[in-house]
């Protein structure tokens, strides 16, 4: 009786210790406090260069272009694109490296079930020498069933900074995948605008040769009745040979184009007539960028996000590594049944077997390995310090580039509109004056080529005015408001044109 009471206590003894292991497991956290980069506190609070506030809105920016055909091209993008697909992929696995990080955070459980059987002789043993023992090999048979239990306690955060760790890297790998996706969107929309541009190029160098082989069999005409000299004729004619021979060019590079759009929407190149095949008239957008943007619109760009979070795991990782020096505790327990027989492995209420274990190690001599770690982790926590603060610097340094430059572009995409108005002006007064009979033919060839060139100069500048707004959505990885409020007036401010630049 006596003694059934000490195992009573010696049991209640060990519960309590459990418990307060348990209890006081992983109050105890080595990680550095978590501070930003002084570069990435002392960031100004607002851009220089814009003047309004706005609301963030990243879903679905590039429907201002108010394109049907673009709109099909990047869904078609996010679909099916192989760079997205490698990079879901990273991040399942990049999830899954979460779980296991995390799976030392709790205990782990084991059950099994055992049979062995041993056929051996007596001779050469202690048996073989008890005298009138007549056996002279001995059997036995044994089963049993398990379950098993081992736990480690986390006094001092190892485990979990480590899981803090791990699942910081999973965020980071899910920001990496919105990077992706951005990229995605801004290359699928340049390869876009750059076709709108090569096609409306093409057209007008057609024309262009058109109007240049009039052109020269003019000058060829007064050229024979001694009108201009030979050095005209040769200046026209190689106008002319120098037009037709950029031809060919302006094509292959259409191609070109239209192959990298294949590759991003994940199809071949023969196979786009469904999402390109069709007129391409993009909506260009004038308005001004809202100016004032708060900074917090950085922390929506997603390597910002993917940096700050990969700095977390640099800074858990450390705490782990440090927690590496100090002893730690795991407690262990297994119950069973054991028997002769299958009946007699599962009857758990007259053949229970039960063990409680407890191990405390500490690191006594490891060759330097423990503090090896734990500076490459220091260096490592210092590295993404440095990498963190360099995004945010490049960030914001990008948004004000892509302001500077949008600013710039819709400037020059205002002055070669109005070069247009006064170049189609020419045209149709030396069309009038020839047909009237008071100007020459030739010289209203030159003021519809002098036409076409400012066109074929205003789509160029279209595109580049597309793409430098397209700038500003990639430098914020987003857009900054949910309505554009855009209407259709003139070239000018808070309007919309084709790319082609007609109103």
């Amino acid at each position: 009786m006596a003694e059934d009471n000490v195992k009573k206590c010696s049991y209640r003894t060990k519960l309590s210790l459990l418990l307060i292991a348990l209890t006081t497991s992983g109050c105890v956290s080595l990680a550095p406090e978590s501070t930003l980069p002084e570069i990435a506190v002392g960031i100004p609070q607002e851009f220089a260069k814009l003047d309004a506030k706005g609301d963030y809105q990243p879903a679905r920016w590039w429907q201002s272009f108010q394109d049907p055909v673009l709109d099909a091209l990047l869904d078609e993008a996010l679909a099916k694109n192989l760079d997205l697909v490698e990079a879901s992929a990273r991040l399942r696995a990049a999830e899954a490296r979460a779980k296991i990080s995390k799976s030392g955070l709790f205990p782990q459980v084991n059950a099994g079930l055992n049979s062995s059987y041993s056929d051996s002789p007596t001779a050469g043993t202690s048996f073989g020498s008890i005298p009138g023992a007549g056996a002279t090999r001995i059997q036995n048979e044994t089963y049993s069933s398990s379950l098993s239990f081992s736990y480690e306690l986390d006094i001092w955060g190892k485990l979990r900074n480590d899981a803090r760790a791990g699942r910081a890297d999973a965020v980071a790998s899910a920001a990496d995948l919105q990077s992706v996706r951005l990229a995605v969107l801004a290359e699928t929309i340049t390869s876009y605008f750059d076709i709108v541009d090569a096609r409306h190029q093409i057209a007008l160098a057609t024309q262009i040769i058109d109007v240049l082989g009039d052109r020269l069999e003019q000058t060829e005409d007064r050229y024979r009745r001694g009108l201009v000299t030979s050095f005209e004729l040769y200046q026209v004619r190689q106008e002319f040979r120098n037009i037709q021979s950029g031809l060919p060019q302006r094509e292959s590079q259409l191609a070109a184009i239209e192959g990298q759009l294949a590759v991003l929407v994940g199809r071949y190149s023969d196979n786009m007539d469904d999402l390109i095949g069709k007129k391409l008239a993009p909506k260009l957008i004038f308005e001004s960028v809202p100016a004032g943007l708060p900074i917090d619109l950085l922390a929506q760009r997603p390597d910002i996000y993917a940096e700050g979070q990969r700095l977390e795991s640099a800074r858990y990782n450390l705490g782990a590594r440090r927690a590496e020096r100090f002893p730690s505790l795991s407690l262990s327990a297994s119950t069973g049944s054991q028997g002769g027989s299958p009946s007699q492995a599962l009857d758990i209420f007259d053949n229970w077997v039960l063990n409680l274990g407890a191990n405390l190690t500490a690191p006594l001599f490891q060759g330097g390995r423990i503090r090896a770690n734990i500076e490459v982790a220091d260096a490592q926590y210092a590295q993404q310090t440095a990498v963190y603060a360099r995004t945010v610097l490049t960030a914001y340094q990008e948004v004000s580039s892509a302001t500077e430059r949008y600013e710039e572009e819709r400037q020059r995409y205002r002055f070669l509109f109005s070069q247009l108005d006064e170049a189609k002006a020419a045209a149709a007064l030396q069309s009038r004056r020839f047909s009237n009979g008071v100007g020459s033919y030739v010289d209203y060839l030159d003021a519809l080529r002098a036409q076409y060139q400012v066109q074929s100069a205003l789509s160029s500048s279209a595109r580049d005015v597309a793409l430098s707004r397209l700038a500003i959505h990639r430098a914020l990885g987003g857009s900054w408001d949910e309505t554009p409020g855009i209407t259709p007036q003139s070239a000018g401010e808070g309007a919309t044109a084709t790319i082609q630049g007609e109103k």
